[in-house]
């Protein structure tokens, strides 16, 4: 959901100088951030955050896009018409093009994680029939015989990768499952599920349930909590945007049937593990040792509620609103994005998310919609203020009040955002 992305440090940068490394794992330190700042006359109109896009431009203005459509807003023409003439001849996306004047050549250095947001994101805004066909096409035709894909075309599967490309074929109206490579004469091969099956671990090992990237250099699956929260989303056929789920209180139990929605059920509950002792997830980067990871956080998350689980990522969610404002506002679109992403699965409202309005904070960060749906805050009956000796705030050392309001409801829950995506509503 892959997501299920460190945003301070761009996905897509991570595979070009890692390919073997998780994308929201293991990183350069060097790796630059999507709000580091650059000359204004650099930037291309129409582009989301003011970092160098080198590494994340499709990256970050296809999760900018496709949050803004989950919660009602319009993009502007001039976001959507960039992303889409990043689009090569031969259907694939760059992480940036700077001169999409002149043709891709066997240079450019295409990639399945730019190509699979890019798909999500116009698939979801509609009217781009043409491009999404042609880059569904590429994925299909760079799939490997495992039944997965990795970052670059032809290279080893992983479980992020392959989920990202699940979530475009997803959105472009395809049954993964039914997508398939290898076997005789077009029968018997792999499909995405089958990689990301391979990539489970069994109950019985350490960090049972969860999911690997890939295998070791010894061809052992180790535990990865991006990896999981990815695999968990795809193996439910879904993408960055989740899915309205209603909540399920079937226990987690993990059993080691090969089965798809059973392997999913596994990864929840290995996540819910993974986020009971701290709240949240802490990051794999190499002398990053107890650093809170706020975008696998946010994405583990996501996992949870597209499960039907996200009752149990309440206090995940809890710490990101208390905690992700200094990290969120560093990293741009890249971090408000995934935080609305998580808020709107998990019913939350991401105009007021500890108290700031992400999706105002969002759309500050490239053009100005085209439109904005209405917004009424929710009625606040009561507000209590009080000191959570649990959370501390990120980075800074210091305790943050949290304050928390009792939401008034008369009978069914009410909906905070118009969206024809018919999203959850708030229960009382």
């Amino acid at each position: 959901m892959n997501v299920r992305r460190s945003a301070t440090a761009a996905p897509t940068l991570i595979a070009a100088v890692a390919m073997a490394m998780p994308l929201g794992g293991q990183a350069s330190a060097a790796s630059p951030s999507s709000s580091q700042s650059t000359s204004s006359a650099a930037l291309p109109a129409g582009l989301y955050g003011t970092g160098d896009p080198t590494y994340d431009g499709v990256w970050r203005q296809s999760l900018a896009l496709l949050a803004q459509d989950t919660v009602g807003v319009k993009p502007a023409a001039s976001a959507v018409d960039w992303l889409a003439r990043q689009q090569c001849a031969n259907g694939a996306f760059a992480p940036f093009r700077s001169d999409t004047g002149s043709p891709c050549t066997a240079k450019t250095l295409v990639d399945t994680n730019s190509t699979g947001a890019a798909v999500q994101a116009l698939a979801a805004l509609g009217g781009r029939d043409a491009v999404v066909g042609r880059a569904v096409g590429w994925l299909k035709s760079v799939q490997n015989t495992d039944g997965g894909w990795g970052y670059a075309a032809g290279g080893a599967s992983d479980a992020n990768s392959t989920s990202v490309v699940v979530g475009a074929l997803a959105a472009a109206g395809e049954s993964p499952g039914e997508v398939t490579k290898g076997g005789e004469g077009g029968k018997g091969g792999k499909s995405p599920y089958d990689l990301l099956l391979k990539l489970a671990l069994p109950c019985d090992a350490t960090g049972g349930g969860a999911f690997a990237y890939q295998p070791d250099k010894k061809g052992r699956l180790v535990a990865n909590a991006d990896a999981t929260a990815a695999a968990v989303t795809g193996l439910l056929g879904k993408g960055f945007a989740g899915e309205d789920v209603k909540p399920t209180d079937t226990p987690l139990t993990c059993s080691d049937a090969a089965d798809p929605g059973q392997a999913a059920r596994n990864g929840a509950a290995y996540l819910v593990r993974a986020l009971a002792k701290d709240k949240h997830l802490t990051s794999a980067l190499a002398g990053a040792k107890d650093q809170p990871d706020y975008g696998n956080t946010a994405d583990a998350v996501l996992a949870l509620a597209t499960a039907g689980q996200g009752q149990r990522a309440a206090d995940a969610l809890r710490w990101l609103e208390v905690t992700s404002a200094p990290w969120a506002k560093q990293a741009g679109p890249a971090a408000y994005a995934p935080l609305i992403l998580a808020a709107n699965a998990e019913a939350d409202d991401p105009r007021d998310f500890g108290g700031q309005d992400l999706v105002a904070l969002l759309d500050a960060t490239g053009p100005a919609p085209a439109s904005v749906p209405a917004y009424s805050p929710p009625t606040r009956a009561a507000t209590e203020i009080q000191d959570d000796p649990t959370i501390e705030e990120g980075g800074d050392g210091f305790r943050k009040l949290w304050i928390v309001g009792i939401f008034l409801v008369a009978g069914i829950g009410i909906g905070f955002l118009i969206s024809g995506r018919n999203k959850r509503k708030r229960q009382s």
